[in-house]
């Protein structure tokens, strides 16, 4: 039976979080959906039922490529995982399965194998995405409306599954304006959410890590999501892509207290019984919390009332506080007529 939230973690000394829904969303499902540790039986595909065309994009776990099945000649995105831990392809792949066929989550067509490396690939449907950086200047406040929706509703269904993103960015949100598609894509970071377990703080993008991250809770849960959502709808909304720009993950909390303050900072902290860590020492600052009406300038014509009180929601230090994905699609900005 896990403790309630905000009870003392005998493990840890400190006072325990415990997510506000779908704490249980794994436990009342059978061990094998959410147990990677074992290893995961994989129906393998055919590699010769696919060609590379181009290579798309690289991260830190993988190489993205064009690709086209050879059998129907369908355009497909391959994505080739590097030689990690097979625990964390593990992860990938049982997450992936799991969540595949869900609303808005990039669709798993195959998963193949190198014969000679065992290398694994991963065969994606293809997205026409257009890159954040030209489309997100482009969006009127219909355009947040839907896309921002299709995105919570990606994160409820994952969150209702016992499943944390937990590297939601820009760069991971496939948007087609033509066909007005939106996938969440890059589940290598995703995991398991059980209420009272320490997860690595080391996940996440710089500037889309939650404050949990930067100050070592390692009892975090859904709510890391929202934050990212936050960030990402506020650099749309005041034009400062990205709006917490850290030049270090130290620097980034200092970014977020520049605006949030220092005061409350440390108010959050203390609630979850933490200490500011000691590389802060020399560079957090005294910082008095800013009103979002200080981003507000003649170019922020999208930072209309509501969105800017959903903002407000989502960019909470404390993240028991933070709109739930569900929440955030109730909130009134979606409700409100900007045609």
């Amino acid at each position: 039976m896990p403790l309630p939230p905000s009870t003392l973690n005998q493990k840890s000394n400190r006072v325990y979080s415990v997510a506000r829904v779908y704490k249980n969303a794994c436990e009342e499902r059978p061990q094998e959906y959410w147990d990677y540790e074992q290893g995961v039986t994989i129906d393998w595909g055919k590699i010769s039922n696919y060609e590379i065309i181009n290579k798309i994009g690289r991260g830190k776990y993988s190489e993205v490529f064009s690709g086209r099945c050879t059998v129907n000649n369908q355009k497909c995105v391959i994505k080739v995982l590097k030689p990690v831990k097979m625990k964390k392809i593990y992860r990938e792949l049982k997450i992936l399965t799991n969540l595949t066929g869900g609303p808005n989550v990039v669709g798993l067509y195959d998963i193949v194998q190198d014969a000679d490396s065992k290398i694994p690939a991963l065969i994606f449907e293809e997205i026409k995405n257009v890159d954040f950086r030209t489309l997100y200047p482009t969006f009127k406040l219909p355009d947040i409306q839907y896309y921002f929706t299709q995105l919570l509703i990606a994160l409820d269904y994952c969150h209702s599954m016992g499943i944390m993103h937990r590297d939601v960015k820009p760069q991971n949100v496939m948007i087609d304006p033509t066909e007005r598609k939106l996938r969440l894509i890059d589940w290598g970071l995703a995991e398991f959410y059980h209420p009272g377990v320490d997860y690595n703080v080391r996940v996440a993008s710089r500037y889309h890590k939650g404050p949990e991250l930067l100050v070592n809770l390692n009892q975090y849960d859904y709510s890391l999501d929202l934050w990212s959502v936050g960030c990402m709808l506020a650099a749309i909304v005041f034009k400062k892509e990205p709006f917490f720009k850290g030049s270090s993950n130290p620097d980034q909390l200092v970014k977020i207290a520049t605006v949030l303050g220092t005061k409350e900072l440390l108010g959050y902290l203390g609630k979850y019984g933490l200490h500011l860590p000691s590389e802060y020492d020399n560079i957090m600052r005294d910082f008095t919390k800013k009103a979002w009406t200080h981003f507000i300038t003649s170019e922020t014509k999208l930072a209309v009332p509501e969105v800017v009180d959903l903002i407000d929601n989502l960019l909470r230090y404390d993240h028991q506080e933070r709109l739930t994905a569900k929440e955030a699609m109730d909130h009134k900005f979606f409700k409100a007529n900007y045609e």
